[in-house]
C-alpha cells in the first residue's frame, strides 16, 4: 500500500538525481533540483501553519512552480486541489468553498531545502474538481494508492515510458490528463517533461523539435489544430515514437490523418476524472479498431449491464462500469452522489457501451449529459443557471451538438420573458462573465417555447436536432 505518492517521485529523484527532470522555456531543472525546490515549497507551507492533513488549492498556469508546488504539498502530506486558472471569480469561489482550502496558492517561492517526505499520510493527495451535474462543483478524492495505480498504468501498458523520453506537458495540468499523463507519470519513469503554459501549434511545433519530444498526449483539437496548419513536415516530428488522445473522443479520420501526415500512432483511449484511463490502447500492441477507445488496462475490470444491473451477452449495448485501483474514494463532502456513482466498488460510467470479442469498447452513447467540448467537461445545468440568471431569461437548455474539430460544441436554447430587450450576443456576454470560456455557448438559439415531454420536461434531443 503507498503511503504517500511522493515518496515514489523521491525515489525516482534519487535514481537519477542529475538528469533533467523539467523544461519550461529556458530554464531546466533537475531531478535533485526538483526535489530540493519541493522541499522548499513544504518548508514554506510548514511556516504558514499548515499542518500534513490540511488542504491547499493551486491556482497556477502550466509551469515549473505548479509542478514544484504540487510535488511540494504532497512532501507535506497536504491534499491539493489544483483549480484551472481560466475559472471565474464565481466558480473560483464556489471551489474554494467547497474543498475549504487552509491556503490559496498563487506564487510560488524558490526555496531549496532537503526535507524528508512524510510516511504516513491520513488524507487523500488530490481532489479534481469538475462541475456537478446540479451545478455543484464535484470533488473527485483521489488516494494516495489511487494516485500510484494510475500512474503506475500510464508510465507502464499505456506509455512505456523510459528515463530516455521526453514528454511534451500542453495538456492544462490542473485536468487529469494533463497531471497525471503529462506530468506524473514521466516523473514517475525518470523521463523529461517539457512544459508549455498552452498550446498554439506553432509553438508545439517548434517545442517538439528543439526538445526531442519523444511522446505527445494532446486531446483531438490539438491534433486537429496541427493538422490544419501550414509550413511544418513530417521531419519536425520525427522523434515523437508514440502520440496518445485523451479527454474528448478522437475520430478515427483524424488518426488516420495525423499517421499519414506524420507517420505517428495515436493511442487512443478513454478515461475521466474520477479514474484516470481505465481504458486505452497500449504502446506495445498494435491492435487498432476504428470504432473502439481500447481495452482495460492492466488491473482494470468492466461490466456491461442494463438499467437494473444485470450483466448482458458479449456484444450487447449497456451501461459500462469500471473497477480500479485507480478510482476515487467519492466526491468530498456529497456521500449522495458517491452512492450513485459507487456502487459495490464499480463505478457508474454513465456511458452506454459494448465490447468486441477481443475485448475492445466501443462507446455509443451516454446516459448522462455531459458535453465534452475540445478536452474540457461541460455539465448544462451550469450553464443553464447562468444563462437563466438574466433577468430577460425566461427558460434555458443547454445540449451538446456534433462539431467535426471539437469534437462537440455548447449550443444554448432560451425562452424569452415578454418585453425582453436582450439580443443573443448580450446573452452570450452575460454567460462569459459568469462561467469558464469553454463552458460558454458561441450561439444562442431564441425559440418560442421547448419541446417538451409527456411529463413536461424539455426534450433536449429534439432540441439539438437540425431545424430546416
Amino acid at each position: 500500500m503507498v503511503k504517500n505518492f511522493a515518496l515514489q517521485l523521491d525515489a525516482s529523484a534519487r535514481r537519477t538525481p542529475d538528469a533533467i527532470a523539467l523544461i519550461a522555456g529556458d530554464t531546466r531543472l533537475t531531478y535533485r533540483q526538483l526535489e530540493r525546490r519541493a522541499g522548499g515549497f513544504a518548508r514554506w507551507l510548514e511556516a504558514r501553519g499548515v499542518a500534513p492533513g490540511d488542504r491547499v488549492a493551486l491556482i497556477l498556469p502550466n509551469g515549473i512552480p505548479f509542478a514544484v508546488a504540487l510535488y511540494g504539498a504532497l512532501k507535506r502530506g497536504v491534499t491539493v486541489a489544483p483549480l484551472n486558472p481560466q475559472l471565474t471569480e464565481d466558480e473560483r469561489a464556489r471551489i474554494l468553498s467547497d474543498f475549504a482550502a487552509r491556503g490559496v496558492v498563487e506564487a510560488v517561492p524558490e526555496e531549496d531545502a532537503d526535507v524528508a517526505t512524510l510516511e504516513e499520510v491520513d488524507a487523500p493527495a488530490i481532489v479534481l474538481y469538475t462541475s456537478g451535474s446540479t451545478g455543484r462543483p464535484k470533488g473527485a478524492v483521489l488516494s494516495h494508492p489511487a494516485v500510484s495505480a494510475g500512474n503506475a498504468s500510464w508510465k507502464g501498458a499505456v506509455m512505456a515510458l523510459t528515463p530516455r523520453d521526453r514528454v511534451l506537458a500542453v495538456l492544462p495540468l490542473s485536468h487529469s490528463y494533463g497531471i497525471n499523463g503529462a506530468l506524473l507519470a514521466p516523473l514517475l519513469a525518470g523521463a523529461t517533461a517539457a512544459i508549455l503554459e498552452r498550446f498554439s501549434w506553432a509553438v508545439v511545433v517548434g517545442a517538439v523539435k528543439e526538445h526531442a519530444v519523444t511522446v505527445l498526449p494532446c486531446v483531438a483539437t490539438m491534433f486537429q489544430r496541427m493538422l490544419d496548419a501550414p509550413g511544418w513536415t513530417r521531419d519536425d516530428f520525427a522523434s515523437v515514437r508514440i502520440a496518445l488522445s485523451g479527454a474528448a473522443p478522437c475520430p478515427w479520420p483524424l488518426a488516420e490523418a495525423w499517421r499519414a501526415r506524420t507517420g505517428i500512432r495515436i493511442l487512443r483511449g478513454y478515461g475521466m476524472t474520477e479514474l484516470h484511463r481505465p481504458l486505452s490502447y497500449l504502446a506495445n500492441d498494435p491492435r487498432d479498431f476504428p470504432d473502439c477507445v481500447g481495452r482495460p488496462v492492466p488491473g482494470v475490470e468492466i461490466r456491461i449491464v442494463d438499467d437494473g444491473g444485470r450483466d448482458l451477452a458479449q456484444g450487447d449495448v449497456g451501461e459500462l462500469l469500471i473497477k480500479t485501483g485507480a478510482a476515487m474514494d467519492g466526491y468530498l463532502a456529497q456521500p449522495e452522489e458517491t452512492a450513485a456513482t459507487l456502487v459495490d466498488g464499480w463505478f457508474r460510467t454513465g456511458d452506454l457501451a459494448r465490447v468486441s470479442p477481443e475485448g475492445f469498447v466501443s462507446i455509443v452513447g451516454r446516459k448522462k449529459e455531459m458535453i465534452l467540448r475540445g478536452g474540457y467537461s461541460v455539465y448544462p445545468p451550469e450553464v443553464e443557471a447562468a444563462l437563466a440568471a438574466h433577468p430577460d431569461v425566461r427558460e434555458a437548455a443547454v445540449v451538446g451538438v456534433p462539431h467535426t474539430d471539437l469534437g462537440e460544441e455548447v449550443a444554448a436554447f432560451v425562452t424569452l420573458r415578454p418585453g425582453a430587450s436582450a439580443t443573443t450576443d448580450d446573452l452570450i456576454a452575460w454567460c462569459k462573465q459568469r462561467v469558464a470560456g469553454y463552458k460558454c455557448p458561441r450561439a444562442i438559439t431564441v425559440v418560442a417555447d421547448f419541446p417538451r415531454t409527456a411529463t413536461g420536461k424539455v426534450a433536449k434531443a429534439l432540441l439539438a436536432q437540425p431545424r430546416g
